[in-house]
């Protein structure tokens, strides 16, 4: 296949995987040259089934259209022609949407207006470091990853603090198992977290402050509760009295009588009231502790992350961002605890994602369904693992299945495919000789994916969003850039799309428990057999391949391979979407 009608199928893939409305038959028509056999559109990069990257919302109307044509102009000399200052220009659309985030406190999507114009302060609470980070840890920090890489997309100058609880019954507990150091064992377990995040391409945030390095800041804090008259003390343990604030509980919606105690902790009968929980711990014989003015001990499990977002954002800040289980008490209690200590403590935004489930089942331990990070990432690519994570709206519950895994696996590998396509067709092309000029149906094209894309992100972090064609090579050098740009808000965009295939390809091989010279073996006996018309035996080693995820493509140059979703995973998801569907 020549050049030309090599870009096409690089439009249709680009097209097909980022689904704008836009992108409907009509429109991917145009990008359908009569050079390319109607074969290959059931084969390879051209197979028709509609594979979709982003739930987006219906297209926009008429006028937006209308809209953009008189903001970007017409060439008088050729209406189907525009001519922009330049091709980044033609890509530019209208400022997006104003951001709109769910707060958990009103239970209802707000406009997003930080306290200081141009300037967004957030903290997360990150996690306790006594084993590897598990998927659900996942989905909280690819959520608020994507949150970050947004607000600073908008231009905003985010402060971003997450936390590291490095000081907590569960580390003692693994330490004294390990016969280790609990900061040791912490500290290691941080690194691996940080690995972890490396892998999924989270930003490192602002600061990470640990609670070990924050005595002061946790005792000082202590002291202006007890100062106020919200804690008491006991044998040198301090706890704070729920009853001492009215408005306990707004946060969860939980009333007073259905607060329970032993939530992380165990219940003791010396408090006032159940709900009463630690500010400060006495220390036991074998644990670690720093000294207070109420003895020696270690602090609550709450007060750190009101000690540590006022050290670093102040008493009152943008956004407060977790998963949906530390609403309660973790939350609800900081919420007490910050206000006890200072009268005007306020946080705007409360943003909480969804939990984790199993092959529809809950993640948990004794299940045995609970995966690691960095067992999942054994066997799929990180970003297969991002991709899946942000295809579903941060808010609503997700399930985590094989078949989740392959299917976004699967859709990564045509996305960077499409790319190094591309990047192959234009390296055929001097970009300086390019014309300073895109069809406008191309400009459409381009301008309602970035519009789409923008304010579906605006809306509460929606991710889950016959005749040649003008001017192809502008064209593609247009829509690459766009795409690339929502690649690195995403947090999906990879140093090296060739090493990204490569590394996917190495995954699906370790699941499939082939080597790439068996496929390539496989390969050459399948060639021989259709060469000798043994078609029932060709048509065997391409079912066996695929049956274990392995999809075999032929081509003028000869067949090629590529990941793919096993037939058994396709037909278990077509067997679900027929019960949804009864």
């Amino acid at each position: 296949m020549g050049t030309a009608a090599a870009a096409t199928p690089t439009m249709w893939r680009l097209c097909r995987h980022f689904s704008c409305p836009l992108f409907s038959s009509t429109h991917l028509a145009a990008f359908i040259s009569p050079a390319i056999p109607r074969r290959l559109y059931h084969r390879g990069c051209l197979r028709r089934r509609r594979l979709q990257l982003f739930s987006l919302p219906p297209p926009s109307p008429p006028s937006f259209h209308s809209s953009r044509r008189a903001a970007l102009g017409t060439n008088s000399s050729d209406r189907n022609i525009r001519k922009p200052s330049s091709l980044a220009a033609a890509a530019s659309v209208d400022a997006p949407s104003e951001l709109h985030l769910y707060n958990t406190m009103s239970k209802e999507k707000e406009a997003f207006r930080p306290r200081e114009p141009g300037k967004v302060g957030m903290y997360v609470c990150g996690v306790t470091t006594y084993d590897f980070s598990h998927i659900g840890h996942a989905r909280v920090y690819v959520t608020f990853d994507v949150l970050y890489r947004y607000l600073r997309h908008m231009g905003y100058d985010v402060h971003y603090v997450r936390n590291f609880t490095d000081v907590d019954d569960k580390i003692i507990a693994r330490a004294n198992e390990l016969g280790e150091d609990p900061l040791s064992l912490s500290s290691r377990y941080c690194d691996e977290f940080h690995c972890d995040m490396t892998y999924l391409q989270c930003l490192p945030p602002s600061v990470e402050p640990k609670v070990s390095d924050h005595m002061n800041q946790i005792i000082d804090m202590i002291k202006q509760i007890l100062d106020h008259g919200y804690a008491y003390r006991i044998d040198g343990d301090v706890y704070f009295s729920v009853d001492k604030f009215p408005t306990y509980g707004r946060l969860s919606g939980r009333k007073q009588e259905d607060n329970r105690a032993g939530e992380r902790v165990a219940v003791d009968s010396r408090k006032q009231n159940p709900a009463d929980f630690a500010l400060w711990k006495s220390a036991k014989p074998g644990e670690p502790y720093w000294e207070s003015p109420w003895g020696k001990g270690r602090p609550g499990w709450h007060i750190e992350c009101s000690a540590m977002s006022v050290a670093y954002l102040g008493h009152s800040f943008d956004i407060h961002g977790g998963g949906m289980d530390l609403v309660f008490p973790h939350h609800e209690n900081e919420i007490a605890q910050s206000c006890a200590a200072c009268g005007s403590s306020s946080i705007s935004y409360w943003v909480h994602n969804g939990f984790v489930t199993v092959d529809s089942e809950k993640m948990s331990k004794s299940l045995g369904n609970f995966f690691t990070i960095r067992q999942v990432i054994e066997i799929y690519h990180p970003l297969a693992l991002r991709l899946f994570l942000i295809g579903t709206h941060y808010r609503s519950p997700i399930n985590y299945s094989d078949a989740q895994l392959e299917s976004a696996s699967d859709r990564l590998f045509y996305i960077y495919q499409t790319l190094v396509d591309c990047e192959e067709f234009l390296s055929q092309h001097d970009e300086s000789s390019l014309k300073d000029s895109l069809p406008v149906n191309t400009l459409d094209c381009i301008n309602n994916f970035v519009s789409v894309f923008e304010n579906s992100l605006a809306d509460d972090l929606h991710t889950p969003v016959g005749k040649k064609q003008e001017l192809r090579a502008e064209s593609l050098v247009a829509l690459k850039k766009e795409i690339s740009n929502v690649l690195v808000i995403l947090g999906l965009m990879p140093s090296s799309y060739s090493e990204a295939l490569q590394q996917l390809r190495t995954k699906a091989l370790k699941r499939a428990g082939l080597t790439e010279e068996q496929v390539l073996q496989k390969i050459v006996e399948r060639t021989s057999a259709r060469k000798n018309k043994q078609y029932e035996r060709s048509d065997e080693i391409r079912k066996e391949l695929a049956a274990v995820g392995i999809a075999l493509m032929d081509g003028p140059d000869g067949t090629t391979w590529r990941p793919s979703v096993p037939l058994h995973v396709q037909e278990h998801g077509r067997r679900c979407k027929m019960r949804r569907t009864r």
